[in-house]
């Protein structure tokens, strides 16, 4: 008898060790973010303004149909994951999501209008937030402890990895927005400390409940994108929104160094692509594109057509332009970013990764 209760409870730890091993025994992802990186939570939102479930979103990807994501193609945290040998993680409101799934591919809580900050993006009306995302992550460690047991399941959380990639909407669609209550309750200076007072609790929370390999990516410059330009009165860039851009990836970078060696087992890295980005904007036939200003997807002289829909005229080349919509970066724009990280954060790459396959939807007549 009790070498029956022996082998079956050696059974049970070698069948755990397995599922934790996951696919080919590699770690998983787990990613909390924006519209930067979600890949089809916001599509699964009922309410939600800030979707990307029509034509031309995802024509670059797949079979070229809508997929959630916010661009043509591939998001960062994709091309990051393929690059450097790690399965792309499901959409959490994904509806084959089980336990099984998160063992073997991790989860992507992403939302587009999220931000660290829970009031930011209310006008999108139901998005999730970085604390929202974190309380479905708490529920998710919970459904995973019940299957493999609290010791596996720590094990596993703690050797997987975890990007956290928000921050640009609590500026774009919080803080410079005379709507807001914060745009007038802070200045520069105090709303940015009052996110990074915000973005601590955060990843404390995070650190508690099993991340030990973070990666929190770094803003872009958010005052280029197409919808500040076309929203300024020069079309210019909006320098006020680079320069919090810029405050905010360096006050971000101090709090990671920081926390670092309080915790345990910690190894957080911080991500700034923001030099590369500003030069592929400000000198895009140096890296290959020809149009770094205005998007790929748009109707025309109507801007800004803030997002992209059946209506919409593409650009002839969709390879040649850094932006797709007004907010988010082109696939190819992406692929330059993610390399740009993978550098920073010093991964060593499996084999390249091929293209996000094209899809058999011809595009619309371009007016370039």
């Amino acid at each position: 008898m009790k070498l029956e209760i022996a082998l079956s409870l050696l059974l049970v730890v070698l069948v755990g060790i397995t599922i934790i091993q996951g696919c080919n025994g590699k770690a998983v992802q787990f990613i909390f973010g924006d519209s930067l990186s979600d890949n089809g939570n916001n599509n699964r939102l009922s309410m939600t303004l800030a979707k990307a479930n029509l034509p031309y979103y995802g024509i670059d990807f797949g079979n070229g149909l809508p997929n959630g994501r916010f661009t043509n193609g591939r998001t960062v945290a994709d091309i990051i994951g393929d690059s450097t040998g790690l399965p792309r993680p499901p959409a959490f409101l994904d509806p084959s999501v089980n336990e099984d799934v998160i063992l073997e591919n991790g989860v992507n809580y992403a939302s587009g209008g999220g931000g660290v900050l829970n009031e930011t993006g209310t006008y999108f009306i139901q998005r999730l937030s970085l604390w929202k995302q974190i309380e479905l992550f708490h529920g998710t460690t919970e459904l995973i402890t019940k299957k493999l047991g609290k010791q596996a399941s720590d094990k596993f959380f703690q050797e997987a990895r975890y990007v956290v990639a928000l921050g640009s909407n609590d500026f774009i669609n919080n803080y410079l927005m005379p709507v807001y209550r914060d745009s007038w309750t802070y200045n520069d200076q105090t709303f940015v400390e009052y996110l990074m007072e915000t973005l601590e609790k955060q990843l404390l929370v995070l650190h508690k409940l099993g991340a030990r390999q973070l990666m929190v990516f770094g803003l872009g410059p958010m005052g280029c994108i197409p919808l500040q330009r076309v929203l300024s009165t020069t079309g210019k860039c909006q320098e006020r929104a680079n320069k919090l851009a810029l405050s905010f990836n360096k006050v971000a970078n101090n709090l990671l160094i920081s926390l670092e060696p309080k915790l345990t087992n910690a190894s957080f890295k911080f991500g700034d692509a923001y030099d590369v980005v500003d030069d592929v904007i400000r000198n895009p036939y140096k890296y290959g594109f020809t149009n770094a200003d205005s998007p790929c997807c748009s109707l025309g002289r109507i801007r800004p057509a803030l997002t992209c829909t059946p209506a919409s005229t593409l650009c002839g080349d969709r390879t040649k332009y850094v932006f797709w919509d007004e907010y988010h970066p082109s696939d190819s724009a992406n692929e330059l970013i993610a390399k740009e990280l993978i550098k920073k954060f010093g991964f060593p790459e499996v084999d390249s990764p091929s293209p996000a396959p094209e899809s058999d939807i011809a595009p619309s007549p371009s007016n370039d």
